[in-house]
């Protein structure tokens, strides 16, 4: 409570007590020990009876003296912060520093002396490690200081940054299984701003400030996550905490790095959910201007395309284009803006890959995506322009040919085999399903059963997925349709993969009503979790058995009603008389 005290000659209550214990007098002792210490001001010792006769306790006085001093002085160090010349300022900061440092650990004074060093551009160094020996002296001080402290000491500034990662992570995966289903409400839906709102994405802002030194940890951190988990959330904080710092104005780490530009015009299209014309070329002009020499940035522009939000965006962006050249009677090899498109696509898929390797080139575009596939999408949407077209005409001159019910085998090699072709392709069903395509989603789902890398089986996708189909809420109550949606598709990796468990039992949760009774007994039977399931699963199935319970009809309503038919006697006919 009073150290430091002694150094700079100032009794303290160890003084008193060795006072009393060699003083003949204590009551005279005491008197002067008040004197030489008390506030040394002729004009106040004659009040200090007036407190008395209000019973004014010496040491609440003192108390309240000592805090308002307390607060000049805090208000007095700041007000020297922002003075006269740097030099100056600083220097006088630095003696304040070092008369008052001795008294760190005295609460009542910790305060002031914390102030002047969170004021200090570059606090002593022997000063800062002391402070870091102390667990209580390195919690107390200011983030201005841990800073300092921080960009010398990278493993104790990743504990501080591991656990606000594993909080970010957590929060993603909590989204994509939340119990609410939803086409306007799913995890693509928040905007890019409020994102960065995000508690996680402030405090790391806040703990690397200007900071270039710390900045570079942090995506260190976050790269060598992603290359050991392949975690693709990793690569959203790393847009995310560059677009928070681009908010603040921080141009001291805005300014030297070199993904800057690219990621806010990116932050845009994000935002409208579109690549237009004009933030194409933007895009196209910053992945040409990657000089020789310079490769190694693709490495981190690949890192902000992997964003899940880039690729959503350059997606769906796809997707319309693939639209509008049907309209135009154009061929995919034919359209700049599309081609661009699949470049950044296929920079964003190859992130992890490229990390790994160190070896810093885009990937090359596959030839028969934008000669075979592509077309091949364009001629499904031909199909359903058609057939809508058949069913309006008149019944006399409709046409006989029904709905195509097969897939070109091409379709699903490419999704098997082709990363970039999958990605389109899982993103063209999402389509036709949230237009309510029963026709379409039914003919392409089986091709999902087995996709590059499972990719049909992301929670990312599987999250949309869900989301869609409950615009199809009514289908389900049909046989047939929940055949191929729940055997043909989400049991074939139920067993093998929790995730697909997961998101399974979260649609039944919203949908359960809608089912047929038989098709949802034999449905509860095949999610039965298994003794190796999470937790997470035996809860949702929980919750569904208990909904499924409050749907039975009570004991009282199924008993047999009794019969009203009343037994007659047995009458005689007049024959037997």
């Amino acid at each position: 409570m009073f150290a430091g005290l002694q150094e700079l000659g100032v009794a303290n209550g160890e003084d008193l007590k060795e006072t009393l214990t060699n003083c003949t007098e204590p009551l005279k002792a005491i008197e002067q020990f008040q004197t030489e210490n008390g506030v040394l001001l002729p004009s106040l010792q004659s009040a200090l009876p007036f407190l008395d006769l209000h019973g004014t306790p010496r040491l609440e006085f003192h108390q309240s003296v000592f805090d308002e001093l307390r607060e000049k002085l805090l208000e007095r160090v700041s007000a020297i912060a922002s003075e006269g010349k740097v030099e100056e300022r600083y220097k006088k900061l630095e003696d304040l520093l070092e008369k008052s440092f001795s008294l760190v650990k005295m609460p009542s004074i910790q305060p002031v002396v914390m102030c002047v060093m969170k004021h200090l551009p570059k606090v002593p160094e022997k000063k800062l490690k002391l402070v870091m020996a102390d667990k209580d002296l390195y919690k107390a001080c200011a983030v201005e200081v841990k800073r300092q402290i921080w960009q010398d000491n990278q493993a104790l500034f990743g504990d501080e940054v591991s656990p606000l990662l594993k909080q970010y992570i957590l929060e993603k995966e909590n989204t994509l299984f939340s119990s609410d289903l939803s086409v306007l409400h799913n995890f693509f839906s928040p905007s890019p701003k409020m994102r960065r709102q995000g508690e996680v994405v402030q405090k790391l802002t806040q703990m690397i400030g200007k900071n270039v030194k710390l900045y570079d940890m942090v995506l260190q951190f976050l790269r060598t996550l992603f290359l050991r988990t392949r975690n693709v959330h990793y690569c959203t904080l790393r847009a995310e905490l560059l677009m928070s710092l681009h908010d603040l104005d921080i141009s001291e780490i805005c300014t030297v790095d070199p993904c800057h530009k690219f990621t806010w015009c990116l932050d845009a299209c994000i935002r409208e959910k579109f690549v237009d014309n004009k933030r194409a070329r933007e895009l196209q002009g910053f992945l040409d201007g990657v000089k020789k020499g310079q490769e190694q940035v693709l490495g981190d522009l690949s890192m902000i395309l992997c964003d899940p939000f880039a690729i959503n965006t350059l997606a769906l962006s796809t997707i319309r284009h693939l639209q509008e050249l049907v309209g135009q009677d154009t061929l995919p090899r034919e359209s700049p803006d599309l081609l661009l498109l699949l470049r950044m696509l296929s920079l964003g898929q190859g992130a992890w890959d490229m990390i790994d390797s160190q070896v810093f080139r885009e990937p090359k575009m596959e030839h028969e995506l934008i000669t075979k596939f592509l077309p091949m999408l364009m001629s499904f949407v031909v199909d359903d322009y058609t057939f809508n077209v058949d069913q309006k005409l008149p019944s006399e001159e409709k046409g006989p040919i029904p709905y195509p019910s097969t897939i070109p085998e091409a379709f699903t090699k490419f999704l098997q085999e082709h990363r970039i072709a999958c990605e389109v392709g899982l993103y063209y069903i999402l389509h036709i399903t949230k237009q309510r395509n029963k026709n379409a989603f039914l003919r392409l789902l089986p091709a999902l059963v087995e996709t590059f890398s499972d990719l049909a089986f992301s929670d990312i996708f599987l999250h949309l997925l869900t989301s869609n189909v409950t615009l199809l809420a009514d289908e389900f109550a049909l046989e047939d349709f929940c055949t191929s949606l729940f055997d043909g598709f989400f049991l074939t990796a139920c067993s093998r993969k929790e995730n697909v468990h997961r998101h399974m039992l979260r649609l039944l949760l919203h949908l359960h009503h809608k089912v047929a009774p038989a098709k949802l007994e034999s449905l509860q039977k095949a999610l039965e979790p298994t003794k190796q399931s999470g937790e997470a699963v035996k809860d949702l199935y929980n919750q569904l058995r208990e909904k499924l319970e409050l749907r039975k009809p009570s004991p009282a309503q199924v008993a047999e009603t009794p019969s009203m038919e009343l037994t007659l006697p047995t009458v005689p006919t007049p024959a037997s008389l």
